[in-house]
């Protein structure tokens, strides 16, 4: 909104026709969403610690983080506000998929946030009930859904990546697809937030690449030259994922090793919904199981490893579900998991890029 304010005045200094691009803007809010955690980053964390919202630990985790008990939780209410916040500066007011995102991040956040409240009122790692948390997700996402349903200049074609003319027509069957890209982004982001960094590293570069996708599908000629679909008013997603982008970097700074204060519920399942959702408004659904591979991963791993033990009663693949912690348990340090991982959802990101010529 703050760049309509001074857009208004172009007229009268030429320097401000800056502004209307979309790559300006998207520049300004990922230093915003940067310097607001930079700037309350410290101060959130003596809050959190003010107000003895630490972490539980579960007991059947590995042995070594114990250590991380008592670390501040929560840190998705320095993240989200500030992608909040810099959205609302330097995006259009007037655009309906930057409100539906908005939407997402506070839905999902509030749900995160009654369930990392319950976390620390219980005193133990168990928070909201697992099917009630499941019906609110539900419930959020079915309303983007339905309103990229109705939106009468969205389409419900899913394009499939490497293939220049094959676009099913999903039909009212686009609801129901919608709402589970949305809720299944949101909690395989939330399996992967287990280490220090873990998760927010592949956040950065999964919203970076769909900074790139969001640009391209608002685009009438880039979108037509490579052939993927145009969504009239995509573009401004490019600054929500320059947000996310530099608040993520932001909050790294106090969650890299030994991490200072940890993302909670209240971040990872919002920041994965507005993944999801930002993959279904620029027609790049299918795109982010590659994307998103390494949170794919780590979802799988536990649904396998639940299914494997229960069908063979009590046998594990793998030491321990989530896959990060196998690895760990394996006898590789923690920093190590980290980075390795994210080397992965570089690799990932580049593969999913490369997709934009190959068709």
């Amino acid at each position: 909104m703050l760049y309509k304010l001074i857009y208004a005045f172009h007229e009268y200094f030429s320097v401000l026709n800056v502004f209307r691009y979309i790559t300006f803007r998207t520049i300004l809010a990922t230093l915003t969403a940067l310097l607001i955690c930079f700037a309350f980053g410290g101060w959130v964390i003596s809050q959190l610690k003010a107000l003895q919202v630490g972490q539980f630990i579960r007991e059947d985790g590995p042995p070594n983080h114990k250590t991380k008990e008592g670390t501040p939780t929560m840190g998705g209410c320095l993240i989200v506000p500030a992608v909040m916040l810099s959205t609302l500066l330097w995006a259009s007011p007037s655009n309906l998929y930057v409100w539906m995102v908005l939407f997402v991040a506070i839905s999902f956040g509030a749900i995160g946030f009654v369930d990392d409240y319950l976390k620390v009122r219980r005193k133990n790692s168990k928070g909201m009930g697992a099917k009630v948390k499941f019906a609110l997700q539900i419930l959020a996402s079915a309303v983007v859904a339905l309103v990229l349903y109705l939106y009468p200049e969205f389409d419900t074609k899913v394009h499939m990546p490497f293939f220049k003319t094959v676009a099913p027509d999903l039909g009212w069957a686009y609801v129901p697809a919608a709402m589970f890209i949305i809720v299944g982004a949101s909690n395989a982001v939330n399996l992967t937030d287990g280490l220090d960094g873990l998760a927010i590293g592949p956040i950065i570069i999964a919203f970076s690449c769909y900074l790139v996708f969001a640009y391209l599908a608002g685009h009438a000629k880039i979108a037509s030259y490579l052939q993927i679909p145009y969504v009239a008013g995509a573009g401004e997603l490019a600054v929500v994922c320059g947000a996310v982008a530099g608040a993520g970097l932001g909050f790294l700074w106090f969650n890299a090793y030994p991490a200072e204060v940890f993302m909670g519920d209240v971040g990872s399942l919002s920041l994965g919904a507005v993944l999801g959702t930002v993959a279904l408004i620029t027609k790049q659904e299918l795109i982010l199981i590659l994307v998103g591979g390494l949170f794919v991963f780590e979802a799988l791993s536990v649904i396998f490893q639940v299914a494997y033990f229960k069908l063979t009663g009590g046998q594990r693949i793998f030491r321990m579900a989530p896959i990060h912690h196998h690895f760990e348990l394996k006898g590789w340090p923690e920093p190590k998991v980290i980075v390795r991982f994210w080397i992965i959802s570089i690799i990932l990101a580049l593969l999913a890029m490369s997709t934009l010529k190959l068709r």
